[in-house]
């Protein structure tokens, strides 16, 4: 037979024992309850509160509420600091596993700039490091965010590695907010192209822009000078410049063909995927859409002008003033993209864009199902383990 607590033995809890305003001495009082209740007192409160701290018998507790000077008796809580989160996309995409994402609770920054063509970006967001006040096409007067879709958008790609909060693909990494869409999300070619011009102008600087947005059109094959196409024939001078452009495929459930830039062959066109867990294999439960687990997400735009696939569904990142949410779209999904693209041009800041997208769609994995995807097309899943 072996040793064990004899039958009928109290149990012992944590408890805090507020005292009510007559007592001046809490001190005195806890000691006294250590005789009387056999209290095991851990700290005294003379301060903010008058009472004291202490491990009692589940008896003493019943009789100590009814002792005189004793306004009540808490049950101990436990509390856990707010520990920064890995969003089930970062996880997905495995930026966990990169040795440029060194991604490990310390705030080492990744040593790259990244342009956010949105609705800007929260300036002063604890969890991301924006660079400068940025660029504002649209309305109001700074880059500031007033919808959230940007500050979203900047915390998937480069959320800080700093124990709260969430984090990204590439954490830390230099975000250019580049304001073209207004508070409500919208905008025109004309402030578009202003944000391209302007993340061009500073293509010494910036290596990779996400863009996020998306309208109706076409791909001319010839950057925009046969159907005279601004917007395309900015892309095209940028990526020349050597920006690395990842773009939303859009979420029309249509071919990405009649969406631009989403069609335009100089970028890389993401679309999404339906993930629950983070992991591969499927099965797992949805959450704040009904889509099936590892599948094409059900909104996602499909066809060959898609080049790679990252989560969009159901993404937790920063948002608008200090905070976050949890949103879904292609939106979602190209920002892992861009992520991924900044880890490799931290490593190879030489490559040109079309060597980042080689490297994008080489270094991803068809783990996922595609059964769904009307393209019937299984495109790259985008994996930065090995960025």
């Amino acid at each position: 037979m072996s040793a064990g607590a004899a039958q009928g033995a109290p149990k012992f809890h944590r408890y805090i024992v507020v005292l009510d305003g007559s007592v001046a001495h809490p001190g005195r009082v806890a000691a006294d309850h250590a005789t009387s209740y056999g209290a095991e007192v851990r700290f005294v409160y003379r301060s903010a509160i008058t009472g004291y701290a202490a491990r009692l018998a589940e008896p003493a507790v019943a009789a100590l509420r009814r002792t005189p000077g004793v306004a009540f008796v808490e049950r101990d809580r436990p509390v856990s600091a707010n520990l920064q989160t890995i969003p089930t996309g970062i996880d997905r995409v495995d930026a966990d596993l990169s040795s440029t994402a060194a991604i490990n609770g310390v705030d080492q920054r990744v040593n790259v700039d990244v342009a956010v063509i949105d609705t800007g970006i929260d300036l002063r967001h604890p969890d991301l490091n924006v660079s400068g006040s940025g660029k504002n096409c649209s309305s109001g007067s700074t880059a500031n965010d007033g919808n959230g879709h940007g500050s979203h958008v900047a915390g998937t790609i480069g959320a800080l590695d700093n124990s709260t909060g969430v984090v990204g693909v590439a954490p830390g990494a230099r975000l250019w907010p580049v304001r073209v869409l207004n508070n409500k999300g919208s905008g025109t070619t004309a402030t578009v192209v202003c944000g391209i011009d302007y993340v061009t102008a500073h293509a010494a600087q910036i290596e990779v822009a996400n863009m996020s947005l998306g309208g109706s059109g076409a791909d001319d094959g010839n950057c925009g000078n046969t159907n005279n196409d601004a917007e395309h024939r900015a892309i095209c001078r940028s990526v020349a410049a050597g920006v690395t452009y990842a773009v939303a495929a859009g979420n029309s459930s249509q071919d990405s063909a009649r969406h631009i830039p989403a069609a335009y062959d100089e970028v890389i066109t993401v679309s999404a995927l339906a993930d629950f867990n983070g992991q591969p294999g499927g099965g797992a439960p949805s959450t704040c859409r009904s889509d099936v687990d590892d599948t094409f997400a059900s909104f996602s735009n499909y066809g060959r002008d898609v080049d790679v696939i990252a989560p969009g569904v159901c993404i937790n990142s920063t948002w608008k003033g200090g905070a976050y949410n949890t949103i879904s779209g292609t939106s979602m999904a190209s920002p892992h993209a861009a992520g991924a693209a900044a880890l490799y041009k931290a490593k190879n800041p030489g490559a040109s864009p079309a060597a980042v997208k080689t490297a994008l769609q080489g270094s991803g994995n068809l783990s996922w199902s595609n059964s769904d995807d009307p393209g019937g097309i299984k495109e790259t899943l985008v994996n930065a383990a090995a960025l």
